[in-house]
């Protein structure tokens, strides 16, 4: 009997690749354009994965909703500029392994690939294209169209666009966000040890791993009670 069709969505800040210079050093440029002391870069790292008014409301609940706008574009702006000088691959490196990973199971007859992140689609086309990675994704939601993460809706979107079944899907991603987006479309989730996040506090997860090779097996577990 064939297996059934599988789809690992994937969170991209954090676990695809580290963008968090970047991501710290355009919050502390939106927040320095409004003469505003910018947050700690511990709770900047804290917010990655929310939509980006979601995350500046949560640094910045004192301020009036106008501000924290500006702040937005603000942030935007700057991450611009700073990809647009570094490069893509420089700004926004592969974690060791994550290519590899990405194109192993690609390479599985009945897995499908998907991507859930807090970017709008405008920065996630550019970083694909900066690590010629689109053509593997055949699912991508971003910030543009859902809810901030952990509301379900990527998922359940993703799941939609693949008709593949819950039990038969996967998150992976490194915050607590991705965990419990996980939970709430009732699909399994996996978090990583080496993102932006604790593991300790990915308490949604039902597994958590320290390095992309282990994904492999980790998803054979997983599903061998569905072959």
């Amino acid at each position: 009997m064939s297996r059934p069709l599988r789809l690992i969505i994937f969170d991209v800040d954090g676990t695809l690749v580290d963008s968090q210079g970047d991501i710290l050093a355009a919050m502390r440029a939106g927040f320095d354009a409004l003469g505003e002391p910018a947050p700690a870069d511990a709770a900047i790292l804290g917010i990655v994965g929310l939509s980006l008014d979601v995350a500046v409301a949560r640094l910045a609940p004192h301020l009036p909703a106008p501000t924290r706008a500006r702040i937005v574009e603000g942030y935007k702006a700057a991450y611009m500029d700073l990809r647009a000088r570094g490069g893509v691959t420089h700004s926004s490196p592969l974690y060791p392994h994550a290519r590899e990973t990405i194109e192993a199971l690609h390479r599985v007859p009945e897995t499908l690939l998907g991507l859930a992140t807090g970017k709008s689609a405008r920065g996630l086309d550019k970083l694909l294209d900066g690590h010629d990675l689109r053509p593997w994704f055949v699912t991508r939601q971003v910030a543009d169209h859902h809810p901030s993460k952990p509301h379900p809706s990527m998922i359940r979107a993703a799941l939609a666009e693949t008709g593949v079944a819950p039990e038969n899907a996967v998150m992976v991603g490194d915050t607590s966000y991705d965990m419990e987006m996980a939970q709430a479309a009732g699909i399994t989730g996996i978090g990583v040890s080496w993102g932006y996040h604790r593991p300790e506090t990915l308490t949604a997860a039902a597994r958590i791993i320290d390095d992309f090779r282990e994904l492999a097996g980790v998803l054979d577990t997983i599903w061998s009670g569905s072959r």
